[in-house]
């Protein structure tokens, strides 16, 4: 079942039993957080963008999307787009110390919440690509009380939402941490008997990879949560010492 903005709010007031006037109006304070934890754990495809934007002779920094959360590539249009290596803003400086030494970028870092870095300073106005991932409008704010995530995410939003108001609540241990694993840890999709014995160790592998390259602390989740099969599969490749 998706979920409304409304019928959401009133499924937590169910499992919590609680409808206080103060625990309510802290609920999209709950979905929010619980909206945030989900898009910073994992890389949805439905949440990526494409823009453009200028390089400014001179002038080593480029403003951020208002809806930025991290970034896939930056590219710059020299006769041909070149795509700039990601780095540590201490890494450019080091590398680049006078910002007055210019030439065609190389590469770009975030330098705070609002902008990049780049380096060495551009010689000249170079237009660049940025392709990321967005943060999509809540659904406590959304118009008509929907979302992305409230539709394909239901388990992850309810049970994420709830954890954060146990711990509002000051409730009880052992349900705040049965609502946490639900959240961490999501169904897996459908497949049948054969797909599964074929296909889902190196799935899993690659999922623990990807994740790991992103949150090592949600990789050693993933880790725990394998199956025997995906442990086996690389086990058989493991020689004694």
């Amino acid at each position: 079942m998706a979920w409304t903005y409304t019928t959401l709010t009133q499924a937590i007031k169910d499992y919590t039993e609680n409808a206080e006037t103060t625990f309510s109006n802290n609920i999209a304070n709950f979905v929010k957080t619980t909206e945030e934890q989900i898009l910073r754990s994992i890389q949805l495809p439905d949440f990526r963008k494409n823009v453009t934007g200028t390089l400014t002779q001179s002038t080593p920094y480029l403003a951020m999307p208002s809806d930025f959360l991290y970034p896939f590539s930056l590219a710059l249009d020299n006769s041909g787009y070149e795509f700039l290596i990601f780095k540590d803003v201490n890494f450019i400086r080091e590398a680049y110390p006078s910002s007055s030494s210019t030439g065609v970028p190389k590469y770009y870092g975030i330098f705070n919440e609002e902008s990049f870095i780049v380096g060495p300073t551009p010689n000249g106005n170079y237009t660049v690509e940025l392709h990321y991932s967005y943060e999509p409008q809540s659904i406590t704010e959304s118009s008509d009380g929907t979302s992305w995530l409230g539709d394909n995410a239901t388990n992850a939003l309810l049970y994420g939402s709830l954890a954060q108001a146990y711990i509002f609540m000051k409730g009880e241990p052992d349900i705040a941490q049965q609502y946490q694993q639900n959240f961490d840890m999501p169904a897996p999709p459908a497949a049948t008997a054969g797909q599964q014995q074929a296909t889902q160790p190196q799935q899993q592998w690659d999922a623990f990879g990807d994740a790991m390259s992103r949150s090592p602390e949600h990789g050693w989740r993933m880790l725990a949560q394998m199956s025997p099969d995906a442990l086996r599969s690389k086990l058989l490749f493991m020689e004694p010492s």
